[in-house]
């Protein structure tokens, strides 16, 4: 994980020096009377209209250059886009601890709800006591890239690559709809038979791991009949909580299938067969191409990725205050998993699409300075890409802190100790 930080957090640094030129360049715009009269921008908010714009043949660019420069823009747009997912998804997750907490701030963005998040957290175990104890039971989130959105977008932007033949491959697992005998994990889409070992919930015979209610046995001791009791450890019966084991009946949840078994949801392994809508769970690496184009295509397919947030089971011991505890347990398991999603689920491939597209950036000052040569149509251009450019940037710097603060959320939990 420091690795990774250091790839994010540089960011920001590097932004410093490409600011500055976008904003004394906007300065020069205001002085060319012309240059508003010139400027037919596209949609600079939809790739799609940024995609059917000429910028050859209305800022006098060879046809090559021009290329590389909407793709630069559309580029800018996806990391914007991806940002801006990241922090919506942490406004309301984060956003929902403070208020079940009792923290009566409206913030405005991610970053501020995280950091509110994280105070909240400390403030109730301090009324938890020193005695309290918190263990999280914490599945690996999954994070999904559409590959045949990938070799789509590739094949679009990169005149080299000929549609339908782009190879990308799967730098994790890839999930997909399986007709063939699976094996790996199979994520039953509705509650149905496992054959395997299950985690999530089971509504028949259990032997393993039970986080929720044991009706039967727990660690060799009868639980009553009637209700059954919590149970922390193993459990015979039947479980209504998070369980990891072999299950009898219906498995709610991910399945391990045993070798040449069927599935019938998704599969995240390897299929007999070849799989139908393929995912991947880690990041996507394509074959040799454009660098613009894949800075876009890896911020567009991020940000239209599909997470799956990690079960979670949350055990508080110890607390003074129980109502202090009822809540904090049940506002963790309610919206941590999301934020545990993007600081971990996410974190590799996001830093290294920021750090590409703000290279992708450094490219596209070079080509507004040459069109400067013209100060009619170069401070056209820049009127035109200017904004999306500085907003890759500030994107860029977001995510990077975003991802930062929803670790420090999750360690809050975790940490031992209390604080006011």
């Amino acid at each position: 994980m420091q690795t990774i930080r250091r790839g994010i957090f540089g960011v920001p640094f590097i932004l410093l020096g490409l600011v500055a030129p976008f904003t004394t360049d906007c300065a020069l715009i205001k002085g060319v009377s012309d240059a508003a009269k010139l400027t037919k921008c596209p949609d600079m908010t939809r790739i799609e209209s940024i995609d059917s714009f000429d910028f050859a043949g209305d800022f006098g660019l060879p046809p090559p250059v021009a290329a590389k420069l909407k793709t630069g823009v559309e580029a800018s747009v996806a990391m914007k886009s991806l940002a801006d997912k990241i922090d919506a998804e942490l406004l309301d997750a984060c956003g929902g601890i403070t208020k079940d907490l009792g923290d009566p701030t409206v913030y405005t963005d991610g970053h501020a709800a995280c950091g509110g998040a994280a105070k909240a957290i400390a403030d109730t175990k301090a009324k938890m006591g020193a005695k309290a104890a918190i263990a999280l039971d914490l599945d690996e989130p999954r994070c999904l890239v559409d590959v045949n959105a990938y070799s789509d977008c590739a094949a679009h932007c990169d005149p080299t690559v000929k549609p339908g033949s782009v190879d990308v491959q799967c730098d994790g697992q890839i999930q997909g709809t399986c007709s063939g005998q699976c094996k790996g994990d199979c994520q039953l889409s509705a509650a149905a038979a496992c054959s395997g070992e299950c985690t999530g919930t089971c509504d028949a015979k259990v032997a393993g791991s039970c986080d929720g209610t044991c009706t039967g046995t727990c660690d060799g001791k009868k639980t009553p009949d009637a209700a059954g009791a919590t149970c922390s450890g193993s459990c015979e019966g039947t479980c209504s909580g998070h369980m990891k084991g072999t299950c009898g009946g219906q498995c709610g949840g991910s399945c391990r299938v045993s070798d040449g078994a069927s599935c019938a949801g998704s599969c995240t392994g390897d299929c007999s067969v070849k799989m139908d809508s393929p995912k991947c769970t880690g990041a996507v690496k394509p074959p040799q191409m454009d660098a613009n184009c894949k800075a876009k295509c890896d911020a567009q397919i991020q940000a239209n990725a599909s997470c799956t947030p990690p079960r979670l089971a949350v055990r508080i011991t110890g607390a003074a205050d129980e109502q202090a505890a009822s809540a904090l347990r049940a506002t963790i398991e309610k919206n941590l998993p999301r934020i545990v999603e993007i600081g971990k689920g996410m974190a590799k491939n996001v830093g290294q699409i920021a750090g590409n597209v703000v290279a992708i950036v450094q490219g596209g000052q070079g080509v507004i300075q040459t069109a400067m040569a013209d100060k009619i149509k170069g401070a056209a251009l820049l009127a035109c890409v200017g904004v999306p450019f500085k907003d890759a940037l500030t994107s860029a710097a977001s995510v990077g802190a975003n991802v930062k603060v929803s670790v420090d959320v999750q360690a809050s939990v975790s940490a031992s100790g209390t604080s006011g």
